[in-house]
Formats: structure tokens, C-alpha cells, sequence
């Protein structure tokens, strides 16, 4: 610690009254020894006084520990943010199995508040039977685990360690999990990617041969058998060929041929106006708001895919329109080095069910349709280096879009 004296006349009996002041108002218990001085200090307890004794070592040591309930609820109270940019779940949990602190990897992976966590029980939150939640194991048993694989719906690697007070009480269980769900889906998906596009390009060929047969038999049957190939079995095999094309497209990511757009004037010089007369003919009511401060913002994309982005979700909002007017807010804004677009509707909504899986391939609520709409769409973005969710109530549904802004060399937005 460096103490800035501004005034020459402030004694060194005030320092150090200072230095004692300062040690006196610390929340926890801890000792300390200095090899230069021979000599150790000790705080015990919130309220105890200071002891200092000599002390005969070669080393310098400092040591912590939360020797009282009151001193570790005060580290938590204090402290608890430190845990935030840990990429795992951090738990602290009473005896009770209470939840005292928690860092922001677990709400968000929870898809919670913080607030909504602290002070409920942890069963409750992983919403898992006692006998499943290895922490009440080690607070009922005093084991703590090392490393261990948990394979319910919170996947991962599942560590716990005690905190005792000076009496060997135990005070907390700290409960950390690297959660390994989305590593899970990722390689669930990339497998079936793989084996449905081994069958979907075997299924073409034949497709391909059926096809070329139709066209050469077109002139040696009746008139009405023409207009049958012609109108309905030639069409269908190219539907069919299509869906395999556009399923194959989301298996694989493909390389964009980007140019630097600025995403304001993207939305109001294409997006706009391209959509303006689905607005007309359907009678909807779409409302743009665009953040001044991303006039001058840039992001590296292919605007004829991203085009296709902003029509497979005004599909899909046409899809899910409700009895009143379908009205449609599209607004931008800059939020940490990304531009961020929404695209809201006032529709019937998603049920809370299903939210989770309108991006798979094939799943469709919808009598008509492939299910690859809004496949293809987070394909889109993911080649963009992007990402898309999605939020849905009774009231609408809401598309996030968040796209890598462009930084110069000087660290300012381009």
C-alpha cells in the first residue's frame, strides 16, 4: 500500500494510527508476518484487537481465512463481482444449501437474474432432486468432489470445496461447474449434420435420374400425362431437390464474399424498401428506429444473404400474426464493439416449449413449410461471425441479431 503524504507536518504516530484504523474496519480475520521486522500481525475477529508478536522465520507469509459467519457475508456482499469473469459457474451455498453468491456465467447459462438466484435454495434453481446436487451432497456429508462428470441437463465438470471457520465448522460450500451443455449440442448436431448429409447427397442422384427420365418421356405419352409431369412430378422433384440443397447449406460453413456495409444505411437502403411492399399487400405495419451512433459504424457482410435473413424473419412473423394487425419494430443499436438488431413483432407468439429449438433443421409448428427457415437464417449469421436468439412471450417474439462492428487500427469504430 503507498500512502501520498500532501502534508509534511502529519507525523508518523498518525500513520500509523491510520494504518491500525484501516486494519481495524477489515471484514475478515487474517495473520501476517514480515521477515524484515521478525515481526506478526494478527486480526481475529471483526471486534478483537490487534496482537503483534515476534515471530522467528525466514519466510513472508500472508494467509486468509473467514473465521466467522459475518466476516465471509461481508467478502460475498463486498467481493462477489470478482467471480464474474470466471467462464464457469460459481456458487457459494450456506448450510442450508441456501445460495449466498453466484457469478454472471451462471445466470446467464441459467437464463436468470442474479437477484432471482441469491437467497433461493440450489436445488430449486437446477431444478434437480436433493439426491442429484453433488453441493448438499458435500454440505450433508463433508465430501468434496474433484473433476466429477455430471450427465443430468446441467452437463459438465462439477467441483466443490469447503470453507470452515477457525473451529473447523463448516461456514460454505463453493460449488463451480464448467458447463459443458452447448459443447454437447454442438457435437450431438455436427454428427447428425454429418450423417443426414451423407444420405441427403446419396438421395439427389436418384432424384437427378427420375427427373431426366420425366423430361425424355414428356413426348411419348398422352397430352394429359404431359401436363401432368409438366405441371405437378417435374416441380416436386425440384422442391425436394431444393430442401436436400438448402439442408446442405446449413451442414457446412461456407465463405462469404463480404464487403463493408454500414448497417444503418443497409437497413434503410435495402432492407426498407425491399420490404415495404410485403408491408403493403399484407397490411402490416413495420417501424424502423435506427441508433445515430451507428451512422459511421461498419461490419464486414454479404448483403444478399443478410437480405435473405430480414425476409425468412418477416416469414416468419407473417406466419405467427395473430387476429389484430401484424405490427413489426426493427431497431438497431451499438452495444459493446457489436451492432445489435432486433426485429420484434406483435404475433401469437412461440410457446416457452419449443423456443429452444426453432433453429433445428425440420422443426416447424407450421401445417406447410420445411422447417429450414430459420436454419438457414442462424447459418447466415454464424458465417458472419455473429450470433441470433430469440425471445417470445403471448405478446410477440423477438429476434436478436449481434454482428461484429469493424475497429481500425487506431481502436476506433469504423
Amino acid at each position: 500500500m503507498k500512502i501520498i503524504n500532501k502534508y509534511s507536518y502529519i507525523s508518523d504516530q498518525h500513520k500509523i494510527q491510520l494504518y491500525e484504523n484501516f486494519i481495524s474496519q477489515l471484514p475478515f480475520s487474517f495473520s501476517f508476518s514480515d521477515e524484515r521486522t521478525q515481526l506478526s500481525l494478527h486480526k481475529k475477529t471483526d471486534s478483537s484487537p490487534l496482537e503483534i508478536e515476534e515471530v522467528y522465520n525466514d519466510a513472508t507469509t500472508l494467509t486468509m481465512d473467514f473465521c466467522s459467519s459475518n466476516g465471509i457475508a461481508a467478502l460475498e456482499k463486498e467481493c462477489g463481482k470478482i467471480f464474474d469473469p470466471i467462464p464457469h459457474h460459481v456458487v457459494f451455498l450456506n448450510t442450508d444449501g441456501i445460495v449466498t453468491l453466484c457469478n454472471k456465467k451462471m445466470v446467464e447459462d441459467m437464463n436468470t437474474e442474479r437477484n432471482a438466484v441469491i437467497g433461493q435454495h440450489i436445488k430449486d434453481i437446477l431444478q434437480l432432486p436433493e439426491h442429484k446436487v453433488l453441493a448438499l451432497e458435500t454440505i450433508s456429508t463433508g465430501k468434496e468432489f474433484r473433476n466429477e462428470t455430471v450427465l443430468d441437463n446441467h452437463y459438465g465438470i462439477i467441483n466443490t470445496h469447503i470453507i470452515r471457520d477457525e473451529h473447523g465448522n463448516m461456514l460454505r460450500v463453493i460449488y463451480t461447474l464448467q458447463f459443458l451443455n452447448t459443447e454437447r449440442d454442438a457435437e450431438r448436431f455436427a454428427l447428425a449434420g454429418r450423417i443426414a448429409a451423407g444420405i441427403a447427397h446419396e438421395i439427389r442422384n436418384p432424384l437427378t435420374t427420375v427427373r431426366g427420365y420425366l423430361q425424355f418421356l414428356q413426348a411419348q405419352v398422352a397430352e394429359d400425362i404431359q401436363h401432368l409431369f409438366q405441371s405437378l412430378l417435374i416441380p416436386e422433384l425440384d422442391r425436394a431437390n431444393s430442401i436436400i440443397c438448402d439442408f446442405l447449406s446449413i451442414t457446412k460453413t461456407q465463405s462469404i464474399q463480404a464487403e463493408d456495409v454500414s448497417i444503418n444505411c443497409f437497413i434503410q437502403d435495402y432492407i426498407k424498401p425491399l420490404l415495404l411492399s410485403e408491408a403493403h399487400l399484407n397490411n402490416i405495419q413495420i417501424e424502423y428506429i435506427l441508433a445515430p451512433e451507428l451512422h459511421n459504424c461498419r461490419v464486414e457482410s454479404n448483403k444478399n444473404q443478410l437480405i435473405q435473413v430480414f425476409l425468412n424473419l418477416l416469414q416468419n412473423a407473417k406466419d405467427a400474426a395473430g387476429d389484430k394487425p401484424l405490427h413489426i419494430i426493427v431497431q438497431s443499436m451499438l452495444e459493446n464493439d457489436h451492432a445489435k438488431i432486433t426485429f420484434s413483432d406483435n404475433g401469437i407468439g412461440i410457446p416457452e416449449s419449443i423456443v429452444s429449438y426453432i433453429f433445428d433443421p425440420f422443426f416447424t409448428t407450421k401445417d406447410t413449410g420445411t422447417g429450414l427457415g430459420l436454419s438457414l437464417t442462424r447459418n447466415i449469421i454464424h458465417n458472419h461471425r455473429g450470433t441470433i436468439k430469440a425471445t417470445s412471450s403471448c405478446e410477440g417474439t423477438t429476434f436478436v441479431i449481434e454482428l461484429p462492428i469493424i475497429i481500425d487500427e487506431t481502436g476506433t469504430h469504423s
